[in-house]
């Protein structure tokens, strides 16, 4: 009999972790930090739900730090066994957990200035120190290959498509198999390979973060071009928060393209993130991951100017004329990304342009909700600039994608838990599972447990 436990992603996009549990292992599938709102956040500080020395493995479906985040700061709490993922995650991973540590880091020191009266120290939630050991547990797997990660467990990772190295696990106990979805991708990504059809299971974790929503039909390159020709005429600044791994290389992939087809004028490009330059390198290293080839690989590497120091990022904000600055992070929640927002916002002449999902709460969402104004480094900064988005970029599958991806699969799971998504989102996917496929659906309740077997029973 298995056991599954929803210690996140539960009512929200944010926090993915899955604790399996059997007669013989206790595994945890995906290991997120909360992000968002500070309810949200304050999640991760929380004592594990599962003591981290009691758990055989954690296995990881992409790099993303939603799903890997808090993997640092479990290994610092006593985990000592292997974390398991693909190639293409343990590479993204040796950059995205450091930065995350340091990012933690920063937000300590200024929470303690800001506290200076009260003579608060606050602490990180983990260090960058703590980042760079964790990734000593890392074990890569080959997509489609079979491995024993606990007693009685045998799992393999599925192309999922949505980022490199992003996979749905297979999870095969001694009674029942298991799928959980991870990000899935979509179909027609223009450089991700598409998600591979899944195998017969009897139960399936799939996401909702697009559940109740279709993505515009309108090619996302269009709408760039307008954007970038618009402020360009104006002499503004296209200022795009973007996710370092994965969105950063489909917008270079994109303005590279568009750059080449004489549809947009050759204004400089600045790709302001290093960690996004990183991802860049990594993602042309991995050519079975993704659709580009070689020369389209070098024309997204060569399209932007590489900002990798501090110096060189303030140094932007002295430049004039049009331009284009790519920075992370994509909900505009930190990094260098909020010195140029700063910059940008009191100015309508330039252009804040969001290419990726905002989650409740964070700086990203009340912006493209029509913010007057939003506070960035203890300051409130008015919004005269235009705000606006390219919703057709998302990398996550809507849910008119997730119904045609599960019919082509060979799943016809036993019931159905639809996480990963808000509230509205989970709710509407899990009604079209029933009323398209006939299936059982449900969405789980943030902590809740499932016994997993013909009763289906509940506690």
């Amino acid at each position: 009999m298995t056991r599954i436990s929803f210690l996140g992603a539960a009512g929200t996009v944010t926090g993915s972790k899955y604790l399996v549990e059997t007669e013989a292992a206790r595994v945890l599938v995906d290991c997120g930090l909360f992000q968002g709102v500070k309810a949200l956040r304050e999640r991760n500080w929380s004592p594990p739900a599962v003591a981290p020395a009691d758990l055989d493995a954690v296995l990881l479906t992409h790099a993303h730090i939603d799903h890997t985040g808090y993997v640092p700061r479990l290994c610092a709490e006593g985990y000592r066994g292997r974390v398991h993922c693909t190639s293409g995650t343990e590479d993204l991973l040796q950059i995205l957990l450091p930065d995350a540590g340091h990012l933690e880091e920063e937000a300590a020191r200024l929470a303690s200035r800001h506290s200076a009266e009260r003579k608060h120290t606050a602490l990180p939630l983990f260090t960058a120190d703590q980042a760079r050991s964790s990734l000593e547990q890392l074990v890569a797997h080959d997509f489609e290959h079979e491995f024993s990660p606990a007693p009685g467990l045998v799992a393999r990772f599925s192309r999922a498509g949505h980022i490199l190295g992003s996979a749905c696990l297979i999870l095969q106990t001694e009674s029942e198999s298991i799928i959980f979805s991870g990000d899935v991708g979509r179909p027609n990504d223009p450089i991700m390979r598409p998600p591979e059809a899944l195998p017969a299971a009897e139960y399936l974790l799939i996401e909702s973060t697009y559940g109740d929503r279709r993505h515009p039909e309108a090619p996302a390159s269009e709408t760039l071009e307008q954007v970038v020709l618009e402020t360009a005429e104006r002499g503004g600044t296209i200022l795009i928060p973007s996710f370092a791994v994965g969105r950063a290389q489909h917008i270079l992939h994109l303005l590279a393209e568009l750059r080449h087809e004489g549809r947009i004028p050759d204004i400089p490009v600045f790709l302001d993130s290093p960690m996004s330059i990183n991802a860049t390198e990594i993602f042309c290293r991995h050519k079975d991951d993704h659709r580009l080839s070689e020369s389209q690989c070098h024309s997204m590497c060569k399209v932007a100017h590489y900002t990798r120091t501090a110096s060189e990022s303030k140094a932007l904000a002295r430049r004039s004329g049009p331009m284009i600055i790519i920075s992370a992070s994509g909900m505009a929640s930190g990094g260098r990304i909020l010195h140029h927002l700063r910059r940008c916002l009191p100015d309508p002449r330039h252009v804040v342009l969001f290419v990726g999902f905002q989650a409740a709460g964070t700086r990203g969402r009340s912006l493209l909700d029509g913010a007057d104004e939003v506070k960035i480094h203890g300051q409130y900064v008015p919004v005269r600039a235009r705000v606006t988005e390219i919703p057709a970029l998302s990398a996550h599958a809507d849910y008119a994608e997730l119904l045609d991806w599960l019919r082509m699969s060979n799943i016809a799971p036993r019931r159905t838990f639809v996480t990963h998504g808000e509230a509205a989102a989970a709710d509407a996917l899990r009604r079209r599972l029933r009323d398209h496929l006939g299936w059982d659906a449900v969405v789980p309740e943030d902590g809740s447990s499932w016994t997993l077997d013909s009763r289906h029973e509940r506690s």
